[in-house]
């Protein structure tokens, strides 16, 4: 019996481990290379560097969504929709949209710009500081059945319907 205990405790440390998105180009702060370029903003609009570990079991594919809970449309902001990321990725490189070095397989979704792709930070100029909060959704599907021009709500009824877990990170930026 005492061993039984011994064995549980040792699993519960080994599922301790959670799933965790960070990112070395981000720290909490969205800089001016990761701003829109467009909109009234003039940023390079570079999409950062993203990691994960320790996906939940189940895993079949990953999605990644960009998100400004606070801009002034009622409905928030999507910048950023990247789903059928296969399930033995866990990152994407600095500028990685852009230069069209996604993990293969994976695809990048229409934003609320209205074109597929990273769409930076461009909050309204004089307003408080916006948070951009950056998920990673463990899936339970090999891929999501959207296309690139899938609208932002649609992509993401599918991926919430599909998510085993999901770990993020917020940062914030504000135009003066």
């Amino acid at each position: 019996m005492r061993y039984v205990w011994i064995l549980m405790i040792i699993g519960s440390f080994l599922q301790a481990e959670s799933f965790t998105l960070e990112s070395e180009t981000l720290k909490g702060q969205i800089s001016k290379a990761q701003e829109f370029n467009g909109f009234g903003c003039s940023g390079q609009n570079i999409s950062p560097e993203l990691h994960w570990r320790h996906a939940p079991k189940g895993t079949k594919s990953f999605a990644i969504t960009v998100y400004d809970p606070d801009a002034p449309t009622g409905s928030g902001w999507w910048h950023w929709l990247i789903v059928n990321i296969p399930a033995d990725s866990n990152q994407i490189a600095a500028d990685a949209s852009a230069k069209h070095i996604l993990p293969k397989g994976a695809l990048e979704t229409t934003t609320d710009y209205g074109h597929a792709g990273f769409g930076g930070a461009c909050p309204p100029q004089g307003d408080k500081a916006h948070r951009y909060i950056f998920t990673v959704h463990a899936l339970d599907v090999e891929s999501l059945p959207v296309k690139a021009e899938s609208k932002s709500a649609v992509v993401g009824f599918m991926i919430n319907k599909h998510t085993i877990q999901k770990a993020s990170v917020i940062s914030y930026y504000q135009r003066d």
